[in-house]
């Protein structure tokens, strides 16, 4: 059976307000069409809904059976339209990104401080995740989208797009402060202890890369579990690292760490945005998408 769904909308404030003229009021409609359309969905139900008495209307059984079932789909729908109004005014909703680490800090972060400016009522959730994870998260559809540096090949339905190129920087601790102004063969750095991510991480595998194009093995020392737990082991002396500028930044102003230059290039690394192309975006994190992609351009 195929019935019209503004009938039942109808239906629902007539049986609300057991009165033809404050149902009209609340449809801006008429008496006279309410009427009718009460009357054409008796018909096609094949049943009465309503006694008509001067006193107004009243339910049958059929018609309260029925009322039961209408209240509850024509309110949820009202709440439905409620909150993709709010969502489309950005007067509420949320967005879920998955972030690796240095993802994380060195874009996502300052992209959220323009967009909540700009958008205070829209709530963020925030998953740490290692880039792997980050994928995997997008592919699920557990976030609306993934920021991860340098992600592996990625397979439809997902779609990766690179935002932001980056070279880290090779840094030591104070110890180090006379090799400034050297160039440092890479092969000359077996000697010297180094700090890295652990193996299972995007990090681990480019650097290993790095080396293995120079016929070197990749042998860290010692091992971080995350890449804010570098830095401080370099401070202390504990070895050399790679880390992102905005990371070593403030440690390299105050003497506390200072720079190790290569005579080989370290090669880029890429932050990229990772969405499933199989759900679309919400308003809200479509907005914060152009923001990410924006903050990149010149």
């Amino acid at each position: 059976m195929h019935i019209n769904y503004e009938y039942y909308r109808v239906f629902y404030y007539a049986a609300k307000f057991k009165n033809l003229t404050q149902a009209a009021q609340a449809l801006a409609s008429s008496q006279p069409n309410v009427s009718r359309t009460v009357r054409l969905l008796e018909s096609q139900l094949g049943c009465r809904l309503f006694v008509r008495s001067n006193r107004g209307l009243t339910l049958t059984p059929e018609g309260e059976r029925l009322y039961a079932h209408v209240k509850a789909a024509v309110e949820q729908i009202g709440l439905a339209e409620d909150e993709i109004a709010k969502s489309a005014s950005m007067q509420d909703g949320c967005v879920t990104i998955g972030a690796s680490e240095t993802a994380l800090r060195m874009l996502v972060l300052p992209a959220l401080r323009q967009f909540k400016k700009k958008r205070p009522k829209i709530r963020i959730r925030i998953r740490n995740h290692l880039t792997a994870q980050a994928v995997a998260s997008a592919q699920n559809k557990e976030v609306d989208f993934a920021v991860a540096v340098t992600p592996p090949e990625v397979e439809k339905p997902l779609v990766c797009r690179p935002i932001l190129r980056f070279r880290d920087l090779l840094i030591g601790g104070p110890s180090y402060r006379d090799f400034q102004g050297k160039i440092i063969p890479l092969k000359d750095l077996a000697a010297h202890p180094l700090i890295c991510l652990p193996e299972n991480t995007r990090t681990f595998q480019f650097y290993e890369n790095f080396y293995l194009r120079h016929g070197l093995p990749f042998m860290p020392d010692l091992y971080a579990a995350t890449t804010d737990q570098i830095l401080p082991m370099i401070k202390n002396d504990l070895g050399i690292g790679y880390l992102p500028k905005i990371y070593a930044e403030d440690a390299l102003e105050k003497g506390e760490a200072y720079p190790l230059f290569l005579a080989e290039e370290i090669p880029f690394r890429e932050i990229c945005f990772i969405e499933n192309e199989e759900y679309p975006l919400s308003i809200a994190a479509r907005e914060l998408k152009s923001l990410l992609f924006a903050s990149q351009k010149s």
